[in-house]
């Protein structure tokens, strides 16, 4: 084969190989950027240790429209979430005086009540989000993790 024509084909395989390497760069850049989005319609669960008695972990899922479920330790509120770029605006309703029907009063002990008050004063100062791989990062005076739930 002569040099030039070698020369060439070395060329056009370097361009080919460079083309591959941006279009596999690509993909793995828009990858990256969609896991930057906020997880909506999720049920994102508070990284934290378990309260006994009880399974119960404290829950977070956010709707596409911004309208949120804030389930607790004990209780459960409706809420309302307004997304800019990252920051965040939790509104929560009030806590319910009652517990559900399916909770037993012992279930929920007075550290478990104050916990859902704590996890609501909380949850209601975030200011800004952020994306730690699945991870949800909640940024406040005291910064939340959720994880999304395994169902």
């Amino acid at each position: 084969m002569p040099a030039t024509r070698l020369v060439e084909t070395s060329r056009r395989i370097g361009f080919r190989a460079a083309a591959v390497s941006a279009l596999l760069l690509g993909s793995l850049a828009a990858g990256l950027a969609s896991d930057n989005r906020f997880p909506v319609d999720q049920e994102l669960l508070l990284d934290a240790a378990p309260m006994r008695p009880g399974k119960r972990m404290p829950s977070l899922t956010v709707a596409a429209d911004g309208n949120a479920i804030i389930d607790l330790w004990c209780k459960s509120v409706s809420g309302r979430v307004e997304l800019a770029d990252t920051a965040i605006r939790i509104e929560a309703g009030a806590l319910p005086d009652t517990l559900p029907r399916w909770m037993s009063a012992g279930q929920c002990t007075p550290a478990r009540m104050r916990a859902d008050e704590e996890v609501l004063a909380a949850l209601t100062q975030v200011t800004a989000w952020r994306r730690q791989g699945p991870v949800l990062v909640l940024l406040g005076p005291t910064t939340l993790k959720f994880r999304p739930g395994d169902n």
